[in-house]
């Protein structure tokens, strides 16, 4: 049952999500044209106007300016709300996931990571050291202190085996086909393997096959409709991404459905 507590945790976490959010269209931006996260402040692409106050509401003035710029007139990518309500999804999905508990901090900065990163490697191809390493620096912190508080030490063994493992598989089909798989996505596998091993080993494999399973069907989708062919490079972090948020919210449910009893 939901408590008043709960609920009011959920929807914060939903409106720190549509803000978070925000921000995370400028890194999408940014980052890969190596500019700074922090200066100057948000502004028109197309004409360098800053944003009013006003005009960086999310999601709110992207419908009120019809997505496009006050001052120019530029039309606005759809993928700024976008971002903004995914983020703002995920962050709910996240407090329902875990409550009140003291590990949920570490899941917000790992969805925020994960929404960076999936816009990030669909526009550009790369999974950027300027996303991974302060979510690593950040959420690692942020996990030893859950354990501490929780008492959960066991959770935090687990997800550094998750991590460790996923990175080697991964490794290993980079040495196998670079190609194929991109050292970014090593990098990132153990990202995954760290959140997910901390609910259960079993989560890390899961996640990884949802991701697996996730980008073998697009991939065969878009060569039926001759969108991509089969030397055409598809990029395998937002499936990755994808699969492990699916684990993290619907893992234990999934898992029910073949446990035995």
């Amino acid at each position: 049952m939901v408590t008043t507590v709960t609920a009011f945790v959920t929807v914060a976490c939903g409106l720190v999500g549509l803000a978070v959010g925000s921000f995370l269209n400028v890194v999408i931006y940014r980052v890969p044209r190596k500019e700074s996260v922090v200066r100057p402040r948000s502004h028109c692409p197309g004409c360098g106007t800053q944003l009013a106050e006003r005009d960086n509401i999310p999601v709110v003035s992207w419908l009120i300016l019809r997505g496009r710029c006050r001052t120019c007139g530029e039309p606005i990518s759809v993928r700024y709300p976008l971002v903004e309500l995914l983020t703002g999804a995920l962050f709910v999905g996240a407090a329902l996931r875990f409550g009140l508990d003291w590990v949920l901090p570490a899941y917000l900065v790992f969805f925020a990571s994960l929404v960076a990163i999936t816009f990030i490697d669909l526009e550009h191809y790369i999974i950027p050291n300027r996303v991974l390493y302060p979510t690593l620096y950040l959420a690692l912190p942020l996990l030893v202190l859950a354990a501490a508080l929780n008492g959960e030490w066991g959770n935090l063994q687990r997800a550094l085996i998750g991590g460790a493992c996923a990175w080697a598989f991964f490794l290993v089909l980079h040495l196998i086909s670079p190609r194929g798989m991109g050292f970014g996505d090593v990098r990132l596998s153990f990202l995954l393997g760290l959140f997910l091993g901390w609910i259960d080993l079993r989560h890390v494999f899961l996640g990884l096959f949802l991701g697996f399973l996730l980008g073998s069907v697009v991939g065969i989708v878009l060569m039926a409709l001759r969108r991509r062919g089969r030397r055409d490079h598809i990029p395998f972090g937002p499936f990755l991404a994808a699969g492990a948020v699916l684990a993290v919210l619907f893992g234990s449910t999934i898992l029910g459905w073949y446990s035995p009893g």
